[in-house]
C-alpha cells in the first residue's frame, strides 16, 4: 500500500510503503526551514539537492548532498534547513 503525506502547508511531500525489511518513505522538500520529530530512528538519504541538518542535542550543522545519508536517532527531532528542492529516501526502524 502506498500512502500519500502532506506537511508544512505542502512544502514537504512524500509517498510511504511498507518496505521489503522496515518501511520507508520517498519524498521531497522545498527550500525552507524544517523542524521534525521522530518515533523510530530513521536513515536519511539525500537523492538529489541538499539538506543542513542539525540533530537534537547538538549546536553543529552538517551539510548532506546526493548520494550522502545520515541517522537520527528514535524519539527524537532534528532541524533541517533546505537550500535547493531535495528529494530523500527515508527507512524507520
Amino acid at each position: 500500500m502506498i500512502k500519500h503525506s502532506e506537511y508544512f502547508e505542502g512544502q514537504v511531500q512524500s509517498l510511504s510503503v511498507e518496505g521489503h525489511d522496515k518501511p520507508a518513505t520517498l519524498g521531497v522538500m522545498s527550500v525552507g526551514d524544517y523542524k521534525f520529530g521522530t518515533d523510530l530512528p530513521e536513515l536519511m538519504s539525500v537523492i538529489s539537492g541538499e539538506l543542513q541538518i542539525q540533530l537534537a542535542g547538538s549546536t553543529q550543522w552538517n551539510t548532506y548532498k546526493k548520494g550522502e545519508s545520515f541517522n537520527v536517532d528514535g524519539d527524537s527531532s532534528f532541524l533541517v534547513k533546505v537550500p535547493v528542492t531535495t528529494a530523500y529516501y527515508c527507512i524507520y526502524g
